[in-house]
């Protein structure tokens, strides 16, 4: 059975290994390099979202955290555990006691996938672990760990895989045109490539594809961009911190030698160029200066990155969208919409019964 992957992030990559490691003759076509938008666009963390917990999405954070300790296992070179800090202040919007339940939580999700239970420490014994934290009012900060990732490296490690289960896959391939039947038309070129199935996997891009296909749209999308700054280093350990006056959290984590900050949800227009704000700017660096006694300025800024995540729409709030994943056929057109970095590999895997079923 032939099997078309429109898609090179990290969601189609892991389709067109999962599904090549089923038997299916799989091809992948990325528009332009693999990796390149925004899957190596991340926070470059493998997480299971301690902040989903919030928005009662225990499905999604309980795979996300068994897929955790996966990547961590098997890509140990391209990945790390991490632990990380969330301090309470006097001024902390969320109470002692809601962190302890979500991470008591977070840890019996995990079940015996856990990397690490969390633990209460003292203001002492944070300023220890990291000294730059601001002292004034901190009440302490519970410990608790995640896993860390070269998002680009990893992505590229799993296309290795792919091609070694024998997906052949194409770069500098748009797809531009598909149909319902099972087909789909190149950039440049005229005829239509059959398939049996296409798995439309291309994030931001996935309702572009079917609206200038002239096909319907089932899933609406949020598309959100997410910025973040990379700064000199600060901690040996990351810090998830609560953004004063708003319920929002950003990460302040160590990343290849220097601080990476990160990150903000605004929505995105594809027509629109993605890169990060001077608001965007503004509100990290007050953020990270709210925090830590060595303050940054614009010019301690090495380098900046965005990226826009397909979320499932519904939501008012940008950070309230679910990152759950769905999976939607127009007769042989699989379209999969939302997701996120871990859970790519359950996706995938989720693509396969669908595929599967389609066979039958």
């Amino acid at each position: 059975m032939k099997v078309a992957v429109v898609g090179g992030g990290i969601n189609g990559l892991c389709c067109a290994w999962q599904l090549a490691l089923s038997g299916f003759e799989v091809q992948l076509f990325e528009r332009d390099e693999l990796m390149q938008a925004t899957s190596q666009a991340s926070s470059k963390l493998l997480h299971g979202g301690l902040r989903y917990l919030e928005q009662a999405e225990f499905r999604l954070v309980h795979e996300a955290l068994q897929e955790r300790r996966w990547w961590l296992k098997k890509a140990p070179k391209l990945t790390r555990r991490l632990p990380l800090l969330f301090p309470l202040y006097q001024d902390s919007a969320r109470p002692r006691w809601q962190l302890k339940l979500g991470l008591m939580l977070y840890d019996v999700l995990s079940g015996k996938k856990g990397i690490g239970r969390h633990r209460w420490l003292t203001p002492e014994q944070v300023l220890r672990c990291s000294p730059a934290l601001r002292p004034q009012g901190l009440q302490g900060a519970y410990l608790f760990f995640d896993g860390q990732m070269d998002d680009y490296k990893l992505g590229l490690w799993v296309a290795e895989q792919a091609s070694k289960a024998g997906a052949v896959l194409h770069n500098q391939s748009p797809v531009v045109q598909l149909n319902a039947a099972g087909s789909l038309v190149l950039a440049g070129q005229q005829q239509w490539q059959q398939f049996d199935v296409v798995v439309n996997v291309a994030g931001p891009w996935s309702n572009a594809l079917l609206e200038q296909s002239g096909m319907g749209v089932d899933t609406p999308l949020d598309l959100v961009r997410g910025s973040h700054l990379v700064l000199p280093p600060v901690s040996r350990y990351g810090h998830m911190l609560q953004v004063p006056q708003e319920q929002r959290l950003v990460f302040v984590l160590p990343y290849q030698g220097n601080t990476l900050v990160g990150t903000t949800e605004v929505r995105q227009s594809l027509q629109d160029k993605i890169a990060v704000s001077d608001q965007e700017r503004h509100y990290l660096l007050s953020l990270y200066n709210h925090y830590f006694t060595q303050p940054a300025t614009h010019k301690d800024i090495l380098r900046e990155f965005a990226g826009v995540r397909p979320l499932l729409g519904g939501s008012e709030d940008a950070g309230q969208a679910s990152r759950e994943y769905q999976l939607h056929w127009q007769q042989q057109v699989l379209t999969v919409s939302g997701g996120k970095w871990t859970t790519a590999r359950a996706l995938a895997r989720a693509v396969v019964e669908q595929v599967r079923q389609k066979a039958l």
